[in-house]
């Protein structure tokens, strides 16, 4: 009878968990759905003229991202309330394609760093020709720029957008987020302190801006933190790993019920 209750208990235990973890996780992909759909819409990419550079938005990322999250997770959570076999079966399906992908990936990236690192520059020197005309990208940029201490994707010169060439008085400079003191007298955030910074050769330019790109602060970062990174994607890789094992392990009870 001990036994039995054991089990039962731990029946319950592992259907509970995995109704609320998966619940809790529904409820994520929906605000995540609708913050890709609220960034989509407020920047209205469905216009006429707007639709054909839709595939390149950044908030397309976030309304994809949202959907398989809400409908992996809402048919992991239906199917152990239900005790559906179909939908953890789906689930379970999803989960280990899931796992697959991950473990793939980080092998792929691993052996090809450098193609890895092509499509970053090119995506990086996309987003900054579209700098000016899409508020997304430009708040990503301006994140990586100001966090990582760095401008442009190789460097400052990749800034063409403000080229010499180019009219109004952007022309020869860098964003704000390229200064290494953007805020004036400490306190006030100066939009214009990368004004005309290349017209000046590096010796002077390394006092106003940052002269290195990106994707060596990119680099930099990853190798100051990769033991951290290592243990956070074991951790990610894990609580899917044993979420798999909890799912198969309620899908032969309740084959056994049936």
């Amino acid at each position: 009878a001990t036994g039995n209750n054991l089990y039962s208990f731990l029946d319950y235990f592992l259907k509970y968990f995995l109704i609320i973890s998966n619940l809790v996780f529904t409820v994520l992909g929906l605000l995540v759905l609708v913050l890709g759909m609220w960034g989509l819409i407020s920047k209205q990419s469905f216009a006429q003229e707007k639709i054909g550079s839709i595939g390149t938005d950044p908030m397309l990322v976030f309304l994809t991202l949202g959907f398989v999250l809400t409908v992996l997770c809402l048919s992991g959570c239906v199917g152990a309330l239900r005790e559906n076999c179909t939908l953890l079966k789906l689930f379970s399906a999803a989960v280990l394609a899931l796992i697959t992908a991950q473990v793939l990936a980080a092998i792929v990236a691993y052996s090809l760093q450098v193609q890895v690192g092509g499509y970053l520059r090119s995506g990086m020197l996309a987003a900054m020709v579209r700098y000016q005309d899409d508020l997304d990208l430009r708040f990503i940029t301006d994140e990586i720029q100001s966090n990582l201490q760095c401008c442009g994707a190789d460097n400052y010169r990749d800034w063409e957008y403000y080229n010499c060439s180019a009219p109004g008085v952007l022309a020869c400079g860098v964003p704000a987020t390229c200064c290494v003191d953007p805020l004036e007298n400490g306190t006030v955030w100066n939009s214009q302190c990368g004004l005309g910074a290349q017209l000046l050769d590096e010796f002077s330019a390394q006092s106003v801006i940052f002269l290195g790109g990106c994707l060596g602060g990119m680099s930099r970062w990853i190798e100051q933190h990769e033991g951290v990174i290592g243990t956070v994607g074991i951790i990610v890789l894990g609580v899917q790993i044993v979420t798999l094992k909890f799912m198969f392990s309620l899908r032969k009870k309740y084959d056994q019920n049936n």
